[in-house]
This record gives C-alpha cells, structure tokens and sequence, in this order.
C-alpha cells in the first residue's frame, strides 16, 4: 500500500560531484522494508521520479541519487525548505526472513544507497552483514565510512584501481576469500549476472535501474522470469536467484 504525501527538505548536499544525498520530513510510516522506493513528483515533468531508500526513521526519510538528466538538476538546486508531493511505501524490498547468519551485501555506484538501512535492519537482528562497495574510480566513492560507522566488515573495489581492489565486486569474493551464506545486491545489470553467476548462495537482486515510470503503467520496466512476466516497480525491485532468466 503506497501513500502520498507533502515532505519538507531538510538538507541536500553533495557527496560527490555528480551524487547527491536529500534528507526529507514527513510521514514514513508506509515504509516497511529495505531496498523499497519513493516517487517524488517533479514541477514541469509528466512522470514521478523513482528514488530508492537509503535510510529512515520515525520522520525522516534519507534518499541518495545521481544526477543524469533534467529531472534530478532539478533536485540538485532545492534547498531546505522545499516542499515535495511524494508517494511512499512502494515497490518489493528486501527480506530478512531468512537464516542468514553472515550475510553478504553489495553495491555497485547507487546501488549502493538501499544497502545501508538493509545493513542496519540486519545488525539489529543480530546478524553479521559484510559490505562490498563498487564504483569506476576514487572520485565517485560514497558512503563507505558511514558503513564503517555501523562496525560492519567494508570493502571496496574500483574499475581503475585507484581504491582498494581493483577490478570488479566479484574479484574483492575472490581476492579476499569471503565466506558468506547470503546475498543482497543492487547495482547495474552486468555486476548483478556476475554476481549470480559467481555465487551459489540463496540471493536477492534489485534491479532498481530498470523502473521507468515507478507505477507499472509504462510496462517499461516489464521483464520474464520463471513465474512469470513481472514489473520491477510493482512486483520488485527486488527478485530471488530462483525466479530470475537472464
């Protein structure tokens, strides 16, 4: 069940040069898992921007996106202050439900964002993420010291080596010989076929970067699976290893 509603900016500041992180005020109550989404309707745009959720609490909500075309240099100007019309509590997030014990999660550029409350939720479980961060170079890292904060095991890789291993997420599982019983991920396309080519875990994959619309409307997002076609924004982001055709 989503909800719409009127949030206020609290901050909206750069992480890097082409990444930004909006904290908003208002309603989450909505929101139940990790990993879920938020439409924010945009003066002059016909569709709603689909953001992912990097962090909430009782009144806040923290979303971090990247910007790439008109609709989020919009976004890059507010200030405090500005008033949003947003829907909440949409899309298929994460599960915990699990008996994970040493879960795996990995973020490729942002798709790295919907890890950090998916990391919380399981610490406050009980469990032991460890987090596995990817970007093309040092200058679009972001938000590895906030994982660091929450005493979980972070690592890092980068295309060109200029940050910790250089390659690819799948080569940090390799170099470092990581143990792990469960897999989150979010991320581009090619990491997460790597990904599910190079494990053999129980998984979930969000394929965020597929959602058009963030309705189910524009079928845009529309993609085959072993049960059947399925919306990324409707029935995802978030799919299980089993169900998924490449």
């Amino acid at each position: 069940m989503y909800k719409k509603g009127i949030y206020t900016v609290l901050s909206n500041e750069p992480l890097t040069p082409a990444v930004y992180r909006m904290v908003l005020e208002g309603d989450t109550q909505y929101i139940k898992h990790s990993g879920e989404f938020i439409n924010i309707e945009l003066e002059g745009k016909f569709l709603r921007r689909p953001i992912s959720i990097c962090d909430y609490d009782a009144t806040t909500i923290t979303i971090i996106y990247k910007v790439v075309g008109s609709g989020t240099e919009q976004m890059k100007a507010m200030s405090a202050g500005t008033k949003l019309d947003i829907l909440t509590g949409l899309g298929n997030g994460f599960s915990t439900e699990n008996d994970a014990k040493r879960p795996l999660l990995v973020g490729g550029g942002v798709g790295v964002p919907p890890m950090y409350n998916l990391c919380k939720r399981l610490i406050s479980e009980g469990k032991k993420p460890m987090v596995i961060v990817g970007f093309n170079t040092a200058s679009e890292l972001f938000y590895t010291e906030e994982f660091k904060a929450l005493g979980v095991d972070v690592y890092c890789s980068t295309a060109d080596g200029s940050v910790g291993t250089k390659g690819f997420v799948t080569d940090v599982i390799r170099e470092q010989a990581l143990e792990f019983d469960y897999l989150y991920t979010c991320g581009p396309l090619p990491m997460l076929k790597a990904l599910y080519d190079a494990t053999e875990c129980p998984a979930e994959f969000s394929f965020e970067e597929r959602m058009g619309c963030g309705f189910g409307a524009c079928m845009g997002c529309s993609c085959k699976t072993k049960y059947g076609n399925k919306r990324i924004c409707k029935d995802g982001p978030v799919l299980k290893r089993e169900e998924i055709i490449w």
